[in-house]
């Protein structure tokens, strides 16, 4: 039985009344001030879609693009901040057919073409990350165009990870930082390893810095991260950005998702504790004020010997 809980205290999402009866349900017993920032999705399980009702893979990623649309559009009606889907990796460019990857490059550019208005009309602006660069140029002129179209949007950022692997980020990142310290180095007249000693290596090469030349530098990591499929694997996906993220694995195959499946991870996400590396709420209060809570190795022996 669905019911609301009481007044929250951040503004009401005004759109709210655009969920469905199921979506509404759900959404009225999470608690608002919960609502993850970002929530990061791993988009798999097209081909086994496809390939479970005897249809060719290129129908399960178009029944995939479609299910872009309803999770973008609840995940805007509830004022998500942030929205990173992985859409195309940079292994999919290097190992998938070609075939198969000159139908995604389509694919990607019809539901662009064909969703900019909706996106506007639901206030979604849309972003990208990656090594778009290498891309086909008339995609990549596609992406710019709704990019463009969409940027004064301030809802929901849709973000697509295109032509993406974690690793390659992370290492772009070091090289970019790299970059800027010779820069950095020659403008001062003195050598790298001069700057460094001046300066100090802990305080030019860091996490914080590292963090600034990420392709999600202008973001906030990601809160939740879902997986369909049910696979228990992260896929080379943010793996920098998720070290304290909760995970949420769904044995529902991407194709069949939507914004009611976005909801229940949501809800499942808010029945966890979050200790970014601490302990939990109470975890050590009975430590509190004793000189003794941690016993010796001596008495640990004996008690062993006891036994």
């Amino acid at each position: 039985m669905c019911t609301a809980r009481g007044t929250p205290l951040r503004p009401v999402p005004r759109r709210l009344h655009e969920l469905s009866a199921e979506e509404a349900c759900i959404y009225g017993q999470l608690d608002p001030e919960k609502i993850p920032e970002h929530v990061a999705i791993i988009m798999d399980g097209n081909g086994r879609w496809a390939g479970k009702r005897a249809l060719k893979r290129f129908l399960g990623h178009q029944q995939g693009a479609e299910s872009v649309q309803f999770v973008v559009e609840t995940a805007s009606r509830i004022d998500l901040p942030w929205l990173t889907l992985y859409a195309f990796s940079l292994e999919n460019n290097l190992r998938r057919p070609k075939a198969e990857v000159t139908f995604l490059m389509k694919l990607l550019k019809s539901y662009l073409v064909g969703n900019v208005r909706r996106m506007n009309d639901n206030n979604v602006r849309m972003a990208y990350i990656g090594r778009t660069a290498g891309l086909p140029s008339e995609i990549q002129d596609t992406m710019q165009w709704a990019s463009e179209a969409t940027a004064q949007n301030t809802g929901t950022t849709l973000t697509l990870a295109l032509n993406y692997g974690s690793r390659a980020e992370i290492v772009d990142a070091a090289r970019s930082l790299l970059s800027n310290l010779i820069a950095e180095a020659n403008q001062r007249g003195c050598s790298l390893e001069d700057l460094l000693a001046v300066d100090g290596l802990d305080e030019r090469l860091n996490e914080a810095q590292l963090s600034q030349h990420l392709y999600t530098a202008h973001m906030p990591d990601p809160d939740l991260v879902i997986r369909t499929s049910g696979e228990q694997r992260i896929s080379n996906f943010l793996l920098w950005q998720i070290a304290y993220s909760e995970i949420f694995v769904t044995d529902r195959l991407w194709p069949d998702f939507r914004g009611l499946h976005l909801l229940e991870a949501i809800a499942a996400y808010q029945q966890r504790e979050r200790r970014f590396g601490g302990l939990g709420e109470g975890t050590d209060e009975h430590l509190e004020g004793r000189d003794d809570a941690l016993e010796t190795p001596e008495s640990i022996a004996a008690e062993l010997a006891q036994r």
